[in-house]
């Protein structure tokens, strides 16, 4: 028996076992308990993907494969469905991500930090704006996913962790109190943030946006979100605005080397490296909005620069880390110094014992 090799008619026969017995009968006859994470939705019913799968194989292999024997999350089981063309859901809703939070904070902040109940218009509208968000695929999304009593949920494990909150604080996360933290230190900034990530939902600018492997990795990151960061390296990567600034630096007869380092591609590389730079959107993503990119907005930065000023926020700019740059050379030059200076004779001379 091959695991894994299970065919749609296979799944559908389990199906309508499962159909003729019923869940709690079902599950029982091979020993499986409810799905925990992932449902099969077929003709608007929800199945336990895991033994649908499961007992898929006792009609294309053989036997049914016991519980022990597949795992019902992303890797096996649902995986399998999926791949055969058949819908799934996840039975529980991911967890909020940064870019959610920002929003559900500025609502909160707007509210005086005070909570909100799941029937306030504004906590609806948010609702709706999230289900909107293109992060969480679509088989994470249940049909309780980021509904009204979610949001309005998640505005308590804000609020509650407010410095002027006196009462419990409910089980938030440390992500809920990190984003509050930004909002406290800097209100009008993350403000402006929520502002542009509403804006981006409602014109549907970001699902244009594809996710980026990379989105991650701790040393790529952003206190903005996934979802602003996404639009940045976008402008950053747009082939015909890098173009117009490579041509407007030679034209003012300026060498394509990198603003911060200095490091030049055709002087290391040859022809190789001949007319390639890298460039850095130099506007902070908090002020970053919808309008167009002008090449003052962008530097031309070489790519171990232009990764050490997006390793950690807040970003530098070119110039500040230019200046970092001949900072740590200064301090060599003058540590190198102190070790190859002559001694003077007083130093030479031993106290007589």
């Amino acid at each position: 028996m091959r695991k894994g090799a299970i065919s749609r008619d296979g799944v559908f026969q389990a199906l309508t076992e499962y159909d003729d017995l019923g869940q709690d009968k079902f599950l029982s006859k091979y020993g499986y308990r409810p799905a925990t994470g992932y449902l099969l939705l077929h003709e608007e019913r929800t199945y336990d993907s895991k033994a649908i799968a499961g007992v898929a194989h006792k009609f294309d292999q053989g036997r049914a494969l016991r519980p022990d024997e597949l795992i019902g999350g992303r890797s096996h089981a649902a995986r399998w469905l999926a791949r055969l063309g058949f819908t799934i859901r996840s039975s529980r809703s991911p967890d909020w991500t940064r870019d959610e939070i920002i929003l559900a904070c500025d609502l909160a902040m707007a509210n005086g930090w005070k909570r909100l109940e799941f029937d306030d218009p504004r906590v609806v509208e948010l609702s709706a704006l999230l289900q909107t968000m293109p992060i969480h695929p679509e088989e994470l999304r249940n049909e309780l996913f980021r509904n009204p009593n979610g949001v309005a949920r998640k505005t308590v494990d804000i609020t509650c962790r407010h410095p002027s909150y006196t009462g419990k604080p409910t089980n938030g996360n440390a992500l809920d109190v990190e984003v509050m933290n930004d909002f406290l230190a800097r209100p009008a900034e993350m403000a402006k943030v929520a502002r542009h990530i509403r804006q981006g939902l409602v014109a549907g600018e970001f699902q244009e946006l594809a996710p980026e492997a990379d989105e991650e990795d701790d040393d790529y990151s952003a206190p903005e979100g996934k979802l602003l960061l996404r639009r940045h390296r976008s402008r950053e990567r747009n082939k015909a605005l890098r173009k117009r600034k490579i041509d407007a630096a030679l034209r003012q007869g300026r060498p394509l080397a990198c603003e911060a380092c200095g490091f030049d591609f055709e002087q290391v590389y040859g022809d190789r490296g001949s007319g390639y730079i890298e460039c850095h959107h130099v506007v902070p993503l908090h002020e970053a909005g919808e309008g167009r990119t002008k090449l003052n907005d962008l530097a031309l930065i070489c790519a171990n620069c232009h990764r050490m000023i997006h390793r950690r926020a807040p970003w530098p700019t070119p110039a500040e880390l230019r200046a970092s740059i001949e900072q740590k050379h200064a301090d060599d030059r003058r540590a190198a110094g102190a070790l190859t200076r002559p001694r003077r004779a007083a130093d030479e001379q031993m106290p007589n014992p």
